[in-house]
Order: structure tokens, then sequence, then C-alpha cells
């Protein structure tokens, strides 16, 4: 019986053991199980590898609205850290011709994405036209100047204006040459401001290296007037006049593409985000904040 009794207690040890191997141990009092960890590390694993980051080269004038478009998006895809370049469009081309990483060009112009659609460095089928802006004359509230817009600029103590290679410096060249104040050429865009001033009489003027600078001079009370853009206006309702808002039939459309560039140290998950947010910044949703920003979204 005493035999008897060991082998059956033996028998249910190793059935119990069996089972152990078969299904899942319990696991001691406040311990995850093996399966449980398991899924954690899985599930971690998964998330680390949908986290990446995106390079956005943008037109300075684009920086208030992508801001909140990042923002925006960001409550949707908080995995997606976007990384902004904000400049003159003229600049961000350079620099993408020179192999810094980007992987998506939104220019102020389309003069600079020809160009980098001509050398190779977009991908195909990924450009599209999104926002139309305008050329606006400016000065501080209250600063008595006697400019009423482009075509009595001469009237200035001082003026702030883009360079040739940014956008809205040659957009202004392009409203001056329109206006019969400077002579008709082949390239606008390389129309000194040494020219120009002395067309205008001597004015001085500061040449800005982008928009946002040529806004911030004429805020500040360093130049009495200055050509930006009317969606740079947005927040300064208080603080700027705008003289005069240039016709399209001087400048010309300003129309801003965005592209998808080809991105050589991009991975998979880093180039799908890039066109996700692409689709974003042409989606309707999109579409509405850059309203709100004063641009144009009904192109032509």
């Amino acid at each position: 019986m005493k035999k008897k009794g060991i082998a059956m207690l033996l028998t249910v040890a190793l059935a119990a053991g069996m089972t152990g191997c078969a299904g899942e141990k319990e696991p001691a009092p406040g311990k995850p199980s093996e399966k449980a960890k398991n899924e954690t590390a899985e599930s971690k694993e998964d998330k680390v590898s949908e986290e990446t980051e995106i390079q956005v080269f943008i037109a300075a004038s684009l920086n208030t609205v992508m801001t909140e478009l990042a923002e925006k998006y960001n409550e949707e895809h908080p995995e997606v850290k976007i990384i902004y370049n904000a400049d003159s469009s003229g600049t961000l081309m350079t620099q993408i011709e020179e192999g810094y990483a980007c992987d998506l060009f939104f220019s102020a112009a389309q003069k600079q994405m020809d160009q980098l659609e001509n050398d190779g460095f977009l991908v195909d089928g990924t450009r599209a036209d999104v926002v139309n802006n305008q050329v606006v004359v400016v000065t501080l509230k209250d600063s008595g100047t006697a400019v009423t817009g482009l075509a009595d600029l001469g009237e200035a103590e001082s003026i702030a204006l883009a360079g040739g290679s940014v956008p809205v410096g040659k957009y202004t060249r392009q409203a001056m040459v329109n206006l019969g104040m400077l002579p008709e050429t082949e390239d606008v865009s390389a129309i000194t401001t040494a020219e120009i001033s002395e067309v205008l009489g001597g004015v001085e003027i500061s040449e800005q290296d982008n928009v946002s600078k040529v806004l911030t001079a004429v805020v500040e009370g360093s130049c009495e007037v200055g050509t930006t853009y009317y969606s740079d206006t947005y927040g300064y309702e208080e603080e700027l006049d705008i003289l005069e808002t240039v016709p399209y039939d001087l400048t010309g459309n300003v129309i801003y593409p965005i592209a998808q560039v080809k991105n050589t140290e991009a991975d998979e998950a880093q180039t799908k985000a890039a066109e996700a947010f692409l689709a974003y910044i042409l989606s309707d949703e999109a579409k509405a904040v850059f309203d709100a920003y004063y641009f144009d979204t009904e192109i032509e």
C-alpha cells in the first residue's frame, strides 16, 4: 500500500509538471506572466519602430502656419517628430543641392522647385501647388510715411527689401518693372538693391535675406516701409498698416509648391511619415488653417 501510494503521488506530480509545460505557469503575486512580458516587449518594439522624424524645409513666410499644422498633425500622430528648417526658398534650394537631408520642400515660388525638379532631386509625382499669396507694402501704424504703395517708394527715408534670390524680393522687382520703375530685364532677380536705390533717388535700402527679416525691420522701426507677404501680417494687425496690396497683374501669381525630396538617408518609416505629412498638407483640414492665416487656397 505504501508503494502504491507513492506511485500515485509521483503520477500526480508528473501530470502536474506536464500541465505546467503545456500551459503557462501562474505568476507570483504582483509579477507579470512571461506571456505578458513578451507582449509588452513586442508592443514597445512596435512603438519604437513607428517613431521617426522628418526634415521639412519651408519658406520663411510659412513658419507660423506650419507650426500650427505640425501641432494639429501631432495630435493624431505623436510618433512623428517634424523638424522645420525655415529660410528663404533660394537658400533652402541651395542646401538641398548641397546634400542636406530633407524629406519635404515647401517653397514660396516655382523657380526653386523647378530647378530641383529639373536636376532630379524630387520624388516623381509628389509635386503640388498648395496656396497663393500676395505682396504688400507695409509700415508701422502712425509712422507718418508719405508712401502710399510701390509707385512712390522713393518717398520713404528707408526701405526693407528682400534680395533678388528671395521670392518676395523677386516679385517686388517684377512689379516695379511692370510699373515702369525699373528697366525690362531677362532676370529680374539679378537687379541689385543698389540699382533700385539709384532709381528711387538714393533712398536707403536695407537688404534682407528672407521675408521674415523684412517684416522684423519694419516692426522694430529700423525701416520706414517694406515689402512682405499678406500672410506675414497675421498677428501684426495692431502694429502694421498695409499701404498697398500689390495686384497679381504686376507680380504674377505667388504660388507655393510642395514636393517630397529624394532623401537617401531616410529609412522606410521616415519615408512613409513624409508621404503621410505631405498628404495632410494637401488635405481640407490643412486648407482651413491656411485660410485662417491669410493664404489664398483657391488656386486657378
